[in-house]
């Protein structure tokens, strides 16, 4: 979700700076309201689990792409799937450029021995530099965002707090290295709840996420369990009228950094230097864990490698140190 998230204000940018230019995304059909709104960006769903499932299903993809006559390809994933596709592609004449995704600077940041700890190239940048491997130069550094829309009525009887400030909270992740503890989170929520002028929604998604987030609602008022209420179009206007979003390394700060809201994120195993940090986002945003204490860190790129002895390094970012970056950014012009 969050790799898809990160190619919307590049494709945002590419048809404003090219007018002339038409875009059709081709993607899993849950991702379509991302593009919802964007001129002349059109999307095809992919249905990986039947029409286009297996060599066949992705040469019968191949064709249904053939027959929208595109002249370029630009593959924004690199992977299996859509090498093969790509190939195809280029093999009927297609001009076609693939991502690259910075794998040796990426290694080198996150190596037990002979770290390099400096900034990787960021995915947005890597995005850019793959369409301008088709002739397209695309500037990243005035972005622009989609108008803040009236709230959606599904929302209304979630959002009477009006004239508040709203906060958000995803305080989940693929991985656990990437979860800050949720006795912590629990900390951060209450000592927000009991800010009278503030409003907290909390997302997730799934059984286990819903209940654990009803345990961090507790008896809170102005904290609203969002998980399972509303479809990602309505959430996704929700997150628009928010103050600030505090999240993990995941989906969510993508979500809400592509619609231009400002972002606080929290980092355990991974760190920002790994080109994933939310997109336009100040790096004071970026609440890391304690390297003096953990000096391996950044262990992996995706959360996915635990490290024995590594398992507490988010306990070192403070609870009240994340309440008053939220308070600061969500009060900041």
């Amino acid at each position: 979700m969050g790799d898809v998230a990160m190619t919307v204000p590049v494709i945002r940018a590419l048809v404003e700076q090219h007018p002339n230019l038409r875009v059709t995304v081709v993607s899993r059909p849950f991702f379509k309201p991302f593009f919802k709104g964007i001129q002349r960006v059109d999307f095809f769903s992919v249905d990986v689990k039947k029409k286009h499932k297996g060599f066949l299903g992705l040469i019968r993809l191949y064709q249904e792409i053939k027959k929208m006559k595109p002249d370029y390809f630009a593959d924004f994933h690199n992977v299996l799937r859509a090498q093969i596709v790509r190939t195809l592609c280029k093999f009927s004449g297609i001009q076609t450029a693939a991502l690259d995704k910075g794998r040796a600077a990426k290694k080198a940041l996150t190596r037990a021995e002979n770290k390099v700890f400096q900034p990787v190239q960021t995915m947005v940048e890597n995005h850019v530099q793959t369409l301008g491997k088709l002739g397209f130069t695309v500037e990243m550094h005035t972005p622009t965002f989609p108008v803040v829309p009236k709230l959606a009525p599904e929302l209304k009887e979630f959002c009477q707090e009006e004239g508040k400030t709203w906060i958000g909270i995803a305080p989940f992740a693929q991985y656990d290295s990437k979860v800050y503890p949720l006795d912590l989170m629990q900390k951060v929520v209450d000592e927000l709840a009991e800010q009278e002028n503030c409003v907290i929604f909390l997302f997730g998604g799934g059984e286990k996420e819903i209940a654990l987030l009803n345990q961090l609602k507790r008896d809170n008022y102005n904290v609203i369990v969002m998980a399972g209420k509303v479809k990602l179009e309505v959430e996704m206007n929700l997150i628009q009228h928010l103050d600030v979003m505090l999240s993990m390394d995941s989906g969510n700060a993508h979500i809400a950094a592509m619609l231009g809201v400002k972002v606080v994120t929290l980092w355990g195993a991974t760190h920002p230097y790994a080109g994933f940090a939310p997109f336009n986002q100040p790096m004071s945003y970026c609440l890391t864990a304690d390297r003096q204490k953990y000096p391996l860190l950044p262990t992996s790129v995706y959360g996915n490698k635990v490290v024995e002895g590594y398992e507490d390094a988010m306990r070192t970012i403070d609870p009240i140190q994340v309440c008053s970056k939220v308070m600061s950014v969500a009060q900041s012009k």
